[in-house]
């Protein structure tokens, strides 16, 4: 049976919300994710199979399925078909494992997971509140879900994960403002190879070339993150506030995925095999705590420990997610998010999936590791997890 491998990975940097790449159609933005990374590799976009792109706001700039339109707009082959697809926050992860899953069951030699998500031009919800004013998303549900489960807010969520975890607002605002530190560090540094140079526009709306993360913070306003008021509980009861939870962003990241037979014949040298990929459902009110089993499966499906693990990936959706996971998991944080993570750099939604597989190829090449995870929290109670070895 083939076996898939990564090629390359890309991501476009992070913007905030308004922010730099507010100019920027989420179309226009994928398609330069998916023209930058086969010009990277130097391959044929011909020979693609397939584009698999996850986007979660499947709606207004983003409707009419984004991956096919991706790829027309990259200037590919008309040949060469686009599929859009919403596993919310773990989308482009799950495209990441549908191409490997083609790949590897020998339907193609190469496909393009990718993902894409802006946040300012296409706001969350709008695929289901229709843009009617006040509209959440919850009032579209269909009410027999809530005689039988208590969905909640992910933020009252992630209030509960931290109460259950007894997670003080001291450690969780901690863990955000080390998250900034470390992709300071890293952004200083240039280490985030995987990013790839988009066109955006300053604040007075001057073209700039955005080459770095928009969120990432080198100066802490200490005493401004202590001051804020919780976000979705009562001061007093409430410990997630807007500074220890993940940053709403615009962006695209792309990842080729091949046959490792097919990639080596044309002259490309993989980095990285695929050692587990897995997809759990969870308790939809504790919706946030699907990534405890679904690291422990994929741990254990790719016969590893956590001990094992060189890099780790985990979606900082909120902080009280990783730090009970991390407890749960008994993992060292040394190893977690190395290069800071979505309270730092943002989470583009439908992007952040194969944006931190790149992050992480660019952090396992850097340092010498071998064996990565990624795994992220999803709403309604699911989680994606990933591990690769790199070769």
């Amino acid at each position: 049976m083939p076996e898939a491998v990564i090629i390359d990975g890309v991501r476009t940097p992070f913007g905030r919300k308004g922010g730099a790449l507010r100019e920027q159609r989420p179309d226009s933005l994928l398609a330069h994710a998916l023209k930058g990374l086969v010009q990277r590799v130097g391959i044929d976009p011909s020979k693609i199979g397939d584009v698999v792109d996850g986007t979660v706001t499947l709606a207004g700039e983003q409707g009419a399925n984004p991956g096919r339109l991706g790829v027309l707009l990259a200037g590919f082959p008309v040949t060469i078909p686009g599929v859009s697809l919403n596993r919310m926050c773990g989308s482009s992860q799950q495209a990441v494992h549908f191409a490997a899953q083609a790949c590897a069951a020998g339907d193609m030699d190469y496909a393009i997971a990718s993902g894409v998500e802006s946040m300012t031009r296409v706001p969350m919800f709008l695929d289901i509140s229709l843009g009617r004013e006040g509209v959440t998303g919850f009032e579209s549900l269909n009410p027999e879900l809530f005689k039988h489960h208590d969905l909640i807010h992910q933020g009252e969520s992630a209030e509960r994960v931290a109460q259950k975890w007894g997670l003080t607002r001291q450690a969780l605002d901690e863990f955000a403002k080390d998250s900034h530190r470390k992709a300071y560090a890293a952004q200083r540094a240039g280490l985030n190879k995987e990013i790839l140079p988009a066109q955006g526009v300053s604040p007075d709306a001057q073209p700039i070339t955005v080459t770095v993360d928009e969120g990432v913070r080198g100066v802490l306003d200490e005493q401004k993150i202590a001051s804020l008021k919780p976000a979705f509980r009562p001061e007093g009861r409430g410990v997630i506030t807007a500074a220890n939870s993940s940053q709403i962003s615009d962006g695209a990241s792309a990842v080729l995925v091949a046959n490792s037979d097919a990639a080596r014949a044309d002259g490309f040298k993989p980095r990285a095999r695929f050692r587990a990929r897995v997809v759990v459902g969870s308790d939809p009110t504790m919706q946030l705590t699907g990534v405890i089993p679904a690291a422990q499966m994929a741990l254990k499906k790719a016969g590893l420990t956590v001990r094992d693990l060189d890099w780790i990936e985990i979606n900082e959706a909120f902080a009280s997610v990783v730090l009970s996971w991390a407890r749960e998991l008994d993992a060292d944080l040394a190893k977690v998010n190395p290069w800071g993570g979505a309270i730092a750099h943002g989470h583009p939604l439908g992007a952040t999936g194969a944006g931190l597989m790149s992050k992480m190829l660019a952090g396992l090449e850097a340092t010498g590791g071998q064996f990565g995870l990624q795994v992220m929290c999803i709403g309604h109670g699911q989680a994606t997890a990933t591990v690769i070895e790199r070769v």
